[in-house]
């Protein structure tokens, strides 16, 4: 009998072994309260400090030029208007020049020439020239706004539009223009025009038109101008410009007589449109 009871015991043993790790394997229920909650498992966005946003990071220069500019009008600041244009004319004392005229827009030539050489821009041609249309319409207005507002006299005393400098302005946006749009390509093409837009300031200093806060904040002015102007443009963003369906453009040459019985041609355009 103690032999039955020991096979007994060995088989009920063997039984409990094999059930216990079928109980142990049993998934516990999933937990299905917040099921909907982010159904396709994606994590949830992690808002940036507003400290690291876009328009901050572009309204850092400028606004440290700005302020610079705002704080040495009429005369104040560590190193005084007089002070820099005294200096200045230490170094070009009868130098006068109308080239700061011509070279606010050499950044533009140097846009257009760069675009024609076959170099890709950032942004398609419709788009570039929305962007500039923008930026030169905040340029002109803010400018021109504050000029009104601070009335500072010029050094030669022609008037009193003085701060910020226009030139400058216009200039710097430029440049800013051309770096956006050809830095992934080389950064010397803005190199290029940065250095067109400071010498347009130092003309407009050696010239007796302005003073050194305005230059530097016009630098300012111009280049959040162009940062405003792409930050705030969505219209065609990287929409390739296209005519519609079936609408078309080609050279053509156009010939006929003149009125003395000659024959002449001259270019044309000519549109064909096909409907669908």
């Amino acid at each position: 009998m103690s032999h039955s009871i020991a096979r007994s015991a060995a088989l009920v043993a063997l039984w409990f072994a094999s059930v216990v790790p079928s109980f142990a394997q049993v998934a516990a229920p999933a937990d299905t309260t917040h099921k909907f909650e982010n159904p396709a498992g994606v994590s949830p966005v992690v808002k940036q400090p507003w400290y690291k946003g876009k328009l901050v990071k572009a309204s850092i220069v400028p606004a440290v030029l700005i302020t610079y500019g705002a704080l040495h009008v009429n005369n104040k600041g560590f190193y005084t208007n007089e002070q820099a244009n005294r200096d200045i004319h230490k170094l070009f004392p009868t130098y006068r020049t109308n080239l700061d005229n011509i070279l606010i827009f050499a950044p533009y030539a140097e846009l257009g020439l760069v675009a024609l050489a076959g170099v890709e821009s950032r942004d398609d041609r419709i788009n570039t020239v929305l962007v500039l249309l923008k930026s030169e319409a905040i340029m002109l207005a803010s400018t021109f706004a504050v000029k009104s507002l601070v009335g500072e006299t010029r050094p030669d005393g022609s008037d009193n539009l003085s701060f910020p400098s226009g030139h400058t302005a216009q200039a710097f946006l430029a440049a800013s223009i051309v770096h956006a749009e050809f830095r992934d390509k080389s950064q010397w093409y803005g190199v290029g025009a940065y250095t067109i837009a400071t010498s347009v300031a130092a003309l407009r200093m050696i010239n007796t038109k302005h003073w050194q806060s305005d230059v530097i904040a016009g630098a300012g002015f111009g280049i959040l101008s162009a940062h405003l102007g792409y930050l705030t443009h969505r219209n065609r963003w990287g929409r390739k410009p296209s005519l519609p369906k079936g609408m078309g453009f080609s050279p053509s040459w156009q010939t006929g007589y003149t009125p003395t019985g000659g024959l002449a041609g001259a270019p044309g355009l000519r549109f064909t449109w096909q409907l669908h």
